[in-house]
């Protein structure tokens, strides 16, 4: 390689040998004089630099890399470039056809041909170093260390300061610390020679070809609204929960990491790093946030909304940094994709919602629950109205401009919430204590199906159990309230109430209102015969119903124990003494208080086992029998 040093302003005798032509004329003056002969200078001086990286002169300059193996020699080439520069503008002026331009002009040839392989090199060598993850990272430090051509000082002693620097971060960082400022001088150094194009289209075909890579390994595909409409639903869920992943790595790594990269390197050029940017980015982020708008238009229904609103959620999320990184105005359109993406998946949420509700009230089926236990349309409904709150602060966005109709009020005091009226959230609040009363009317119309009018009463306690259990334990406490929930406990124990009264209505009256008032034997094995008739009825009819929550099948359990067992036993020790001997004392007195207890503890558990006359008429089942085989249910 030839030797580096300063180079030196006066003539040497070689160059002095062959003088240039001067361009002064006699009359010109010392000054101008001196001017030519720096300029003449500035070329011999640019000539022998740049002529050493001939790429079709010397084989050497075709493999070899003037920026990574000898970055003394890149910036003496750079500052050739420069001083070369400096030369064919000054010539220009002189003589616009004089043979000093044309070969400036040469050389500049030669110079720009070694600067674009440089360029190249650099970027495709260093591709997994330039990642846009690696970039970003970078960006968050201020500190920079002073390890290439564009911070290379000629003190020796900054090189331990280097080789210290190097050794303490991780490759990647290192080199990509390294390389971005060379490529943000030969940038420089090109657009100011008059190349920036040839520097641009380099770096654009690169580097787009990495974003479409990376976005390719995402997952992100080019797809029409004709492909998407022809998918299979689990399809388009695989391509959206895929979606969910690339869309967060594309903005905040892919996309954020390429604008970094692009305003460092062409920070010269604002039209440049905006329009390079624009053309490496622009068509890929179309493509991926114009894929949830053609969802949103895909056929809406209920089972579709939850990854409706993840899409929405996720653009939302990411919207500050998309509105920051593509902020451009030739970027404007990106930012308008986001927006209606947005706008289209809120109009399918609001769709979806309406659709929710209309399936709600058309939901036909005839047949009943056995036992009267909670409807699987509530336990639908419910979980979905429970999972829709955990979107409640998009929900709130999405509906707070399209309130219930005036057609379809809320009751007044339906429910009372803590949030504010007119807020979003006090919108959100409405809109799903609605869905809960459409669903409460639609079970009160199913509860007429049962022929047994307290399994009816005990259906609606069930459900509404269930739903008061399901708004406590979620989030729908904080947004339907206190007072609804209070409310609607209330309307539980109503239901139960009616259950008890309807159902154990012929055991309670068989018994006479002072059971230890005196009355005749006759009418005392009449109350017997009533009292035996009726428990056993309600008690095969009762066996086989069911109370899935086991708080409140314990209080029911105890209040119809409190209702009829302190009046039997009271009837029953009056009585039982007088009919003791009596050949038909079997059947005129049955059952001890005792083993009306353990009867009633078989209820309500949806088996049906021990319900037949026979179980009833030979000795009950003992108080642990009653219930061990229903401990594990």
């Amino acid at each position: 390689m030839p030797t580096k040093g300063t180079r030196s302003v006066f003539i040497s005798p070689s160059r002095s040998s062959s003088p240039l032509p001067s361009y002064a004329s006699p009359s010109s003056s010392p000054l101008h004089t001196l001017s030519v002969t720096m300029m003449e200078e500035n070329i011999l001086y640019a000539e022998s630099i740049i002529i050493k990286w001939d790429l079709e002169a010397l084989s050497y300059s075709k493999v070899a890399s003037l920026f990574t193996d000898d970055p003394r020699e890149a910036k003496e080439f750079m500052k050739a470039v420069k001083d070369l520069q400096s030369a064919m503008h000054f010539f220009v002026k002189e003589n616009a056809s004089s043979e000093k331009l044309i070969r400036c002009q040469n050389l500049m040839q030669i110079a720009i041909k070694r600067l674009e392989k440089e360029f190249y090199q650099i970027l495709s060598a260093n591709r997994k170093f330039l990642d846009p993850e690696s970039v970003s990272s970078r960006s968050s430090r201020s500190s920079r260390r002073p390890s290439s051509v564009s911070d290379y000082e000629d003190d020796d002693s900054e090189e331990d300061v280097i080789q210290v620097a190097s050794n303490s971060v991780p490759e990647v960082e290192n080199v990509s610390e390294n390389v971005m400022p060379d490529l943000k001088a030969i940038a420089d150094c090109m657009i100011s020679s008059g190349y920036g194009k040839e520097c641009v289209k380099i770096y654009k075909i690169i580097r787009r070809s990495i974003v479409d890579e990376t976005l390719y390994h995402l997952g992100v595909e080019k797809l029409s609204f004709s492909q998407i409409q022809k998918m299979d639903w689990d399809v388009i869920e695989r391509k959206i929960k895929n979606w969910l992943n690339a869309a967060n790595i594309a903005v905040k790594t892919l996309f954020y990491g390429e604008r970094i990269l692009c305003d460092h390197v062409f920070s010269a050029s604002e039209i440049v790093k905006e329009s390079c940017f624009a053309e490496i980015c622009k068509e890929p982020a179309l493509t991926l946030f114009g894929f949830p708008e053609m969802v949103a238009k895909c056929k809406k229904s209920p089972e579709k909304m939850f990854r409706i609103l993840d899409l929405y959620e996720s653009i939302s999320e990411l919207w500050p940094e998309i509105e920051s990184i593509f902020s451009l105005e030739s970027l404007s359109s990106v930012r308008s994709q986001a927006v209606n993406s947005l706008l289209k998946l809120g109009e399918a949420v609001r769709v979806v919602l309406l659709d929710f509700e209309m399936a709600i009230q058309k939901e036909s089926s005839k047949s009943t629950v056995p036992g009267g236990g909670v409807h699987p349309l509530t336990r639908y409904v419910m979980n979905y109205i429970v999972f829709l709150c955990d979107y409640s602060g998009s929900l709130s966005d999405i509906i707070a401009d399209y309130p219930l109709s005036a057609q379809s009020p809320l009751p007044q005091s339906y429910f009372s919430s803590p949030i504010p009226d007119g807020s979003p959230a006090s919108a959100i609040s409405e809109r799903l204590a609605w869905l809960i009363l459409v669903l409460l009317c639609k079970l009160d119309g199913k509860a007429v199906v049962y022929k047994d009018v307290s399994l009816s009463y005990l259906f609606l306690a069930n459900n509404l159990n269930y739903i008061v259990s399901k708004v406590r334990t979620s989030s729908l406490t904080l947004l339907l309230g206190s007072d609804w929930l209070i409310n609607h406990d209330i309307k539980v124990k109503q239901y139960a109430s009616n259950y008890e009264r309807m159902g154990w209505s012929k055991v309670m009256t068989s018994l006479p209102e002072n059971p230890t008032a005196e009355i005749s034997l006759e009418a005392a094995k009449e109350c017997f015969r009533k009292f035996n008739t009726g428990f056993e009825e309600a008690y095969r009819k009762q066996i086989s119903w069911v109370i899935a929550d086991q708080r409140v099948r314990d209080v029911i359990k105890v209040s119809v124990a409190k209702k009829i067992l302190p009046a039997y036993r009271d009837f029953y020790g009056k009585y039982r003494e007088l009919f003791r001997g009596d050949m038909g004392e079997e059947s005129v007195v049955r059952y001890a208080p005792d083993d009306l207890g353990n009867y009633l503890s078989d209820l309500f558990y949806g088996s049906g086992v021990s319900g037949s006359a026979t179980s009833l008429s030979s000795p009950p089942p003992s108080s642990s029998s009653g219930r061990s085989d229903r401990s594990g249910r």
